[in-house]
């Protein structure tokens, strides 16, 4: 069983980081083998809208722009469940993630067989500051995981101010995907 966690904040002592840490450590308690992928780590540029709108991104379903996006989109395949993890900027996901699902949705949603296709999604919005955009940007979440057709297992909204129960929540929810795998 893998599972793999995508964060997209360049701080990595923050919400966001903490948040991937206990999805990674609720997969591991029930067995799965977890990677987290920070995207901010990541050379991923933004999509370039090839040719008429449309490069081989909808043909053959792989992005023409060469950068880390093609390693990390490939092992996607590998895996057996994701959580998705963006700090909240501007009521909506981070810079590094908004570039890796603009990509990744392209290459995805016109696939006979998409990588995330039926498989259970964790979605999480971590707003640091004032709590606000936490909705709007589990909306943009949701609305790229039904393009996908991927299986929302939980969306979940954390901020400063309930960050304890909510890392417990994650962790949790993590566990409860892992086991409904299993």
């Amino acid at each position: 069983m893998k599972v793999m966690i995508v964060t997209s904040s360049p701080n990595l002592e923050g919400l966001t980081a903490a948040c991937g840490n206990m999805a990674k450590a609720g997969a591991e308690a029930v067995g799965a083998e977890a990677v987290i992928v920070n995207l901010n780590r990541l050379k991923i540029g933004h999509c370039k809208a090839c040719g008429n709108g449309w490069g081989p991104c909808r043909s053959k379903h792989e992005c023409q722009v060469q950068d880390d996006f093609q390693s990390v989109h490939a092992s996607m395949a590998d895996m057996d469940a994701f959580i998705i993890i963006t700090p909240v900027y501007w009521g909506d996901m981070s810079e590094s993630a908004k570039a890796f699902s603009d990509r990744m949705r392209r290459c995805e949603a016109l696939k006979e067989k998409s990588f995330l296709e039926g498989k259970p999604v964790i979605a999480v919005a971590a707003a640091g500051g004032t709590g606000n955009g936490v909705i709007s940007t589990l909306t943009n979440l949701e609305r790229l995981l039904m393009q996908v057709r991927a299986n929302k297992f939980d969306l979940i909204g954390i901020t400063q101010k309930n960050r304890e129960y909510k890392l417990d929540t994650i962790h949790e929810a993590t566990r409860a995907m892992v086991c409904f795998l299993l």
